[in-house]
This record gives structure tokens, C-alpha cells and sequence, in this order.
């Protein structure tokens, strides 16, 4: 079963299709006419009379379709009940495999705060934060007299940069600190907010990791998410450009050794920021299978979602052939996100029928979607991700060639698309899109030999 909706419930259900599984998937009121719930072998509905969002996070409802219909193991995909230790633990209480690490190890790392501590106690370097959520607007103002302006919120249970607020002064400081509880509350259920220093126009790089119930840890090279808007992340390359070979070596190792000490099992990213003098921060990990997947995937040649099911059943990575030397970087692959936004309002999500859609497909072009296709309703209730393009080639600008070419094929009528302004690394200047085909300007990183630091 996936607990999840969309493009990713889809592609679960497509690995397991292929590894000879049978696929279960669940629906709110209204997702009926989703593409998801025709995608998997069985379907039912979960969270009667409930909002949309909340039918996905209703774990009683969730848990008792698995028990009635002999479910083996729930992927919780991502966001949702993804990170919710709660969830985890319900799933081991009614005997059902949860595809993830344990409830414990998905507590401490949903934790931002003890996951720092846990990164401190295995030598990772961390940004200067609070060692506990704050509790009060007061706590927040002692931690930005000692440190100084700018600083940040994070929601101390979640991620996906929701519950995070940038301040830079005193005047701003009580405003951001109740939008950013607000925003967590809604999100995630808890309000509760810690503080770091503000790391001025970093560079985001991410680590994918995998291990099995053994002790094996792997990791299989990083990303660069640092094109981001409204702290979430936009486009994402894999492997990092312009990247120094011993801070790659660090990070990687770093995230390994961090996976190790808490017994991390299953697939997860460990997030951090590096600066502009190349020193590299830990910020966070996801203890779930990221958006952003699909580009390791396409360097590594390595299924992540098969190696999910695997190591679930049991299977040791040494025994899938998954070992550190034999996971090498072929080719560049770049991930874009075309989504149902309205440049004319400010980027906000569109509403309405899709009327034509013509997608930019051919060589070196993956497509993972789940409403992407004329007449799909696109609703207000979730994430406004249309469809996740990736373009691969074997080097950077071979990748973006064959990106800017596909986005430039896609026609998208009955719904407004497009990106917001691209708040972006000094690795890259703001890049300020209103096509409806995203990222048209990654035509930037076609030039062959440029470097990140000239686009």
C-alpha cells in the first residue's frame, strides 16, 4: 500500500508492478477521479466526511484498510505521514512493514533538534542554533542578540519550507515568528519552531543515502538543490557542478557516518548548506524517498525505490549488489518541476480543468506525473506539482540542452504553469521566469565548460 496520492504513489506502484507485487492504494472523496487510485490493483477510500489533506494524514483509516485487506507493508511516500514517527509505530503495532527506518530512528531524525544534537555527537558540523524548540518570541530574541541578525525559523517536526521564516531585524521578528508557527501547525500538526543563523546565499547540497537492516550504509553522490523558491526547492542536479572532490568526499562521508550512529535503515537524504569559503553545514535529515530522487536515479543506474522494497524485505545491500564501490557517477541529470502556478498572481497555485496538455518527451527525457494529461482536474486542496521533468546526458550541458528542449515542447492550456523568481546561491543569479515552460533560461547551463559561478 501507499499512503500517498499522485506522481509518487504512481511511481511505487510502478516498482512494484515490476518486482511482482501487488499494489494498494487510497483515496480521499476527492481524488475519485485521481490517476493514482487507477494505477494500483486495489483502491479504497479513506477519511469519509474529512478535508482532503487531513483524509491522508487519518491514521486509524489508513491502518484499518491494510488490516482488512492483508497489506504486507505501507510506503508512506513523500510529505503526508511520511516523517511521522506516529504513523511508523502504528504500522509496527498492527504487524504491517512500514518502507522506512524504524518509529525511533524516524523520531529522532523528525526531530530537528535532537538530529542536530545526534550530528554534533558524530562530528558533523552544524549552523549555530537552539538546542531545544523554542517555547516563547523572547527565547527567539536572546538567541538573535548573541548571534546577531539575520536568523531563521524551522519547524521543528517538518520540512519542505514550510515553518521557515527569514529575519533580519527586530521590527520583523514577532510577525515571522507567528506566520512561522502557523504554517507548522497547519502543516505538520506541531507549531513548534527552534532557530538557527541565517547562512547568507549558501549553496544546498544533499546526500542520498541508503542502509540496509544490517548496518550497511551507502551513499550514492549528492545533489544541488540550491535553486530554490520560497525555501523549497525548484531544480535540482545531480551530480553538483563545480564541485571540490574533498568537500564532495567530506559531505558524502559525513552523511554515512551519521547514518551509521543512529542505525539508519532504508533510503533518506542528509540536507546541508555550504558557503561561500566551502565550508559545509549539516541542516537536517529526510528519513523518506525525496521529490528530487529521480536524478540520483538517473547517474547511479540504481532503482531506489526497488532497494526500498528490498531492504524492507529483508535483503541486505551487499546481496542487491548495492556496495559503496560499485556505485559510480555516469552522466548529469537535472530535475525540473512544472507547476500549476499563475505568474500574474504571484505565483499562486491555479485551479481548473486541464484543456490541452503536449508534454516534451524523446532521448533523454524522463516524465514522472499523475494529472499531467488533458482533462485532469487539477485541485486547490494540494501540492500545485504538475509534472516532474529530468533530463540526463553526459555531461551538464548536455542535460540542459535536452531539458531547455523539452520545456520549450510543453503546451499546457485550461490552467495557468510556470516558475516564480529563482532565489538562488551566488553560484547562480536570480534566473526570473513567467514562461508557461519553467525553467526556459536553464539554457544558462548549456555552454559548454561554463561554470556555475558565470551563469
Amino acid at each position: 500500500m501507499v499512503a500517498n496520492r499522485g506522481e509518487i504513489a504512481i511511481r511505487v506502484f510502478r516498482a512494484c508492478t515490476e518486482l511482482g507485487i501487488r499494489t494498494v492504494a487510497v483515496y480521499s472523496e476527492q481524488d475519485t477521479g485521481q490517476m493514482h487510485r487507477q494505477k494500483a490493483d486495489e483502491a479504497y477510500l479513506i477519511g469519509r466526511g474529512l478535508s482532503p489533506v487531513a483524509a491522508y494524514l487519518h491514521i486509524p483509516d489508513i491502518i484499518k484498510v491494510a488490516k482488512e485487506n492483508n497489506v504486507d507493508a505501507i510506503h508512506p511516500g513523500y510529505g503526508f505521514l511520511s516523517e511521522r514517527a506516529d504513523f511508523a509505530q502504528a504500522c509496527a503495532d498492527a504487524r504491517v512493514r512500514f518502507i522506512g527506518p524504524s518509529p525511533e530512528v524516524v523520531r529522532k531524525m523528525g526531530d530537528k533538534v535532537e538530529a542536530r544534537a545526534l550530528a554534533i555527537k558524530a562530528g558533523v558540523p552544524v549552523v549555530p542554533g537552539t538546542d531545544a524548540p523554542i517555547s516563547s518570541l523572547k527565547e527567539a530574541e536572546e538567541f538573535a542578540k548573541t548571534y546577531s541578525f539575520p536568523i531563521i525559523f524551522k519547524a521543528a517536526y517538518g520540512g519542505g519550507g514550510r515553518g521557515m521564516r527569514v529575519v533580519r531585524d527586530y521590527e520583523e521578528l514577532e510577525e515571522n515568528y507567528q506566520r512561522a508557527y502557523s504554517e507548522a501547525l497547519a502543516a505538520f500538526g506541531n507549531g513548534s519552531l527552534f532557530v538557527e543563523k541565517f547562512i547568507e546565499k549558501p549553496r544546498h547540497i544533499e546526500v542520498q543515502i541508503l542502509g540496509d537492516k544490517y548496518g550497511n550504509v551507502i551513499h550514492l553522490y549528492e545533489r544541488d538543490c540550491s535553486i530554490q523558491r520560497r525555501h523549497q526547492k525548484v531544480v535540482e542536479i545531480a551530480p553538483a557542478a563545480q564541485l571540490d572532490p574533498h568537500l564532495r568526499d567530506r559531505l558524502t562521508s559525513d552523511s554515512v557516518n551519521l547514518a551509521k550512529q543512529v542505525g539508519y535503515e532504508n533510503a533518506g537524504t542528509v540536507e546541508f548548506l555550504v558557503d561561500k569559503h566551502g565550508k559545509h553545514y549539516f541542516i537536517e535529515v529526510n528519513s523518506r524517498l525525496q521529490v528530487e530522487h529521480t536524478v540520483t536515479e538517473e547517474i547511479t543506474d540504481v532503482d531506489l525505490v526497488h532497494a526500498q522494497l528490498r531492504v524492507c524485505e529483508g535483503r541486505s545491500l551487499p546481496e542487491l549488489g548495492l556496495e559503496q564501490d560499485k556505485i559510480q557517477i555516469n552522466g548529469c541529470a537535472i530535475q525540473c518541476r512544472v507547476t500549476t502556478e499563475d505568474p500574474s498572481r504571484g505565483f499562486q497555485p491555479d485551479t481548473g480543468r486541464i484543456e490541452v496538455f503536449r508534454s516534451g518527451e524523446g532521448m533523454g527525457i524522463r516524465l514522472d506525473s499523475a494529472s499531467a494529461f488533458q482533462g485532469a482536474i487539477i485541485s486547490p486542496h494540494y501540492d500545485s506539482l504538475l509534472v516532474k521533468v529530468i533530463a540526463s546526458g553526459k555531461d551538464l550541458p548536455t542535460a540542459a540542452t535536452k531539458m531547455h528542449r523539452a520545456l520549450t515542447e510543453f503546451r499546457v492550456r485550461g490552467v495557468k504553469v510556470g516558475t516564480s523568481p529563482l532565489t538562488a546561491a551566488p553560484f547562480y543569479r536570480d534566473l526570473r521566469l513567467s514562461q508557461p515552460t519553467v525553467v526556459k533560461h536553464i539554457q544558462i547551463l548549456q555552454r559548454e565548460g561554463s561554470s556555475l559561478k558565470d551563469c
